[in-house]
């Protein structure tokens, strides 16, 4: 016998339950869908445009697309770029050419995860969105820069998403548990909420794919303690290792890292793979890993060694190319090589220091022999008059010659240390400042 329409709905994932059927019902995003914002304009204009939504999972983009086909009266058609192709590509395309003939209404075509697409299937997009058969809605949790062609990029607005926040997401819950998604759950624990909100990581989808899993055990509960009160050892109980051992975002997580970054900078190679393993253990992502040990090798080692970047960002690569767990084996490989190599905070500190120097200060011009000279017009105002070009000075280097704005005194924010290879660095710049005030 067949399904009702309300049977399907209360067959739905919980995500697609409680997906918001109207723009004031959604949660976060308010830099694009607040008041005056750029989302919320385009919704009140009444006229769509062709976007892409980037952001990370969980976070809006096909709420946002449907609601911009109810607001705007529109077919929304949607085409998954992971298991579609041309041939879907080709059936919206007609689609939309049929219902333009019959009634005149517009038609949304999304495509979710559109960076998987190749070149000439986003291309075939072109022809529909320049002749206006079609608004086109792309998402995707990559960098938009890279992964859409350009032609079809320069047609569309990027809008970035936002991974939700904590407040967000604990509305979400309030939400579910307000609506009565979950019969069997009436409250949960503070300490409960925390580590679910923690657990989601900014994910909606994440987090009420979660409470399901909590209602569905909550429903088939037989034991003595059961209740619809959800505490943290329930939880623990029914999810164990699912949970993160530490929170994500919380105290615990960045005592964690704290351990592992002074245990790189301690130069101590066990200590340090005991806290990275102990992260990766926890639920750490290893890609989060990977930036934060190209952090360190930028951070604390520096020009001491400066292949220590390069290795960084190489186990971030094989990591990518690899996934887990093979790939963890290159960033424990690189935990190790952090720790052992030469240590220099030398360029973070020079970094800091001219920061916080740009920042007070004012807009020095910068000096005439400095400046370009493309035209005749510069030339005659004396743009770049007077300038060496090193490369014809003696060892390529013009000695006496002042790159900073007139009356800046060389404010000396890089000191190499006395390791690794800053030890050559430091003997080169003495070597150069003695030439230089050799000239004066």
């Amino acid at each position: 016998m067949a399904r009702t329409p309300s049977e399907d709905q209360n067959r739905a994932p919980l995500a697609e339950r409680l997906r918001p059927h109207k723009l004031g019902a959604v949660i976060g995003q308010q830099h694009l869908l607040g008041d005056g914002m750029p989302l919320r304009i385009a919704f009140e204009s009444g006229q769509p445009h062709s976007c892409i939504l980037w952001g990370p999972p969980g976070v809006g983009k096909t709420t946002i697309a449907r609601l911009m086909a109810s607001s705007f009266d529109a077919h929304f058609i949607t085409i998954s770029a992971v298991l579609g192709g041309v041939k879907d590509i080709r059936e919206a395309v007609e689609q939309a050419q049929i219902w333009r003939e019959q009634g005149g209404r517009r038609t949304i075509v999304f495509v979710d995860e559109v960076h998987r697409f190749n070149k000439s299937q986003q291309d075939a997009f072109l022809p529909h969105v320049e002749s206006g058969l079609f608004t086109f809605i792309g998402a995707t949790t990559e960098n938009p820069s890279f992964e859409v062609n350009s032609a079809l990029l320069s047609r569309a607005v990027v809008y970035v998403l936002q991974p939700l926040t904590e407040p967000d997401l604990k509305q979400i819950v309030a939400a579910a548990l307000a609506e009565r998604a979950l019969p069997a759950i009436e409250s949960i624990a503070d300490d409960a909420l925390e580590r679910l909100v923690a657990y989601a990581d900014g994910d909606a989808r994440r987090l009420l794919n979660t409470l399901e899993t909590l209602g569905i055990a909550a429903l088939s509960d037989k034991s003595a303690e059961k209740t619809t009160h959800v505490t943290d050892a329930w939880l623990m109980k029914v999810l164990g290792e699912r949970m993160r051992r530490y929170d994500k975002g919380g105290e615990q997580f960045y005592d964690t890292i704290s351990a592992l970054h002074k245990s790189v900078r301690g130069s101590d190679p066990d200590a340090a793979l005991y806290w990275f393993m102990r992260m990766l253990d926890g639920g750490a992502e290893p890609l989060y890993m990977a930036r934060r040990l190209v952090r360190m090798a930028s951070e604390d080692i520096g020009l001491a060694d400066p292949r220590a970047l390069r290795m960084a960002l190489d186990a971030a690569e094989v990591y990518e190319r690899l996934g887990s767990p093979e790939g963890e084996l290159a960033l424990a490989q690189c935990v190790v090589y952090l720790a052992m190599a030469p240590k220099s905070n030398a360029v973070y500190k020079a970094f800091n220091a001219a920061k916080a120097f740009i920042k007070q200060d004012g807009t020095r011009p910068v000096p005439l022999h400095l400046r370009n000279a493309p035209t005749k017009l510069m030339k005659n105002l004396d743009y770049g008059k007077n300038y060496r070009y090193a490369h014809n000075e003696d060892d390529g280097f013009a000695a006496g010659e002042n790159y900073f704005p007139e009356g800046m005194p060389p404010p000396g924010w890089y000191q190499p240390v006395s390791r690794g290879l800053e030890i050559q660095i430091a003997d080169k710049l003495a070597a150069l400042k003695l030439r230089n005030n050799q000239k004066k």
